[in-house]
C-alpha cells in the first residue's frame, strides 16, 4: 500500500498523469498532467490541467515547475525513453527541484506481461488499480537510479519492498 499526503508545494508536471490521475486527484489545480494517450487523459477524474504530450519530448521551458512526478508511468517505457524523459523531467524541473518517482521492479515482461496491483491511500479516499506492460527492457530501482544521476539529479531517498520501488531525487 503507498500512502500519499498533500506535501508538494508549487506547480507539479505528472509524468503520464492520464488513467487513475493519481497525482492529479491529490493535489488538483497544482497539477499539469500529461500523457501521450489522449483515452487515457479523458479517463482521468479530477480539477488539473491534462495535456497531450510525449514525455520523452515535453513543450515546457527549461524550470517551468517545482516539482515533476511519475507514478507508474516508467514501466511502459523503453529504456531509451526513460532515459529521455527523465532528463526532460531533469530540464523542466526548477533548479533545486523534487522528482518523485513511483514504480516497479520488473526482471521480465516478454513473452509473458507483467502485472502488478497498486494500492493508494489519499487522504479522503483510497484507489485499487493493476498495471500491466509486456516489453523487453527489464527495470529496477537501481537502473532508474543511475537514470536520473546520469540526468544530473541526485538520489535522495530510496525505498523499495521488493516489487515497488520509491525514488525522491533533487534536481543539482
Amino acid at each position: 500500500m503507498i500512502q500519499l499526503k498533500r506535501e508538494l508545494q508549487g506547480k507539479i508536471l505528472d509524468i503520464g498523469g492520464g488513467g487513475e490521475g493519481v497525482i492529479g486527484q491529490l493535489y488538483g489545480e497544482q497539477v499539469v498532467a500529461i500523457d501521450n494517450r489522449q483515452e487515457e487523459l479523458d479517463e482521468a477524474h479530477g480539477c488539473f490541467e491534462k495535456r497531450l504530450m510525449d514525455a520523452t519530448c515535453m513543450t515546457f521551458a527549461d524550470g517551468a515547475f517545482a516539482n515533476v512526478t511519475s507514478f507508474y508511468t516508467l514501466m511502459f517505457m523503453s529504456g531509451a525513453e526513460q532515459q529521455k524523459a527523465l532528463s526532460e523531467a531533469a530540464r523542466v524541473v526548477v533548479p533545486n527541484g523534487e522528482i518523485h518517482i513511483w514504480d516497479c521492479n520488473i526482471a521480465c515482461a516478454y513473452p509473458e506481461p507483467f502485472y502488478v496491483d497498486v494500492e493508494v491511500r489519499l487522504p479522503e479516499r483510497s484507489i485499487q488499480t493493476t498495471y500491466g506492460v509486456g516489453k523487453l527492457d527489464a527495470q529496477n530501482m537501481d537502473s532508474i537510479r543511475i537514470m536520473c544521476e546520469n540526468a544530473g539529479l541526485r538520489v535522495e531517498k530510496a525505498e523499495t519492498d521488493g516489487i515497488h520501488f520509491y525514488l525522491k531525487c533533487r534536481k543539482r
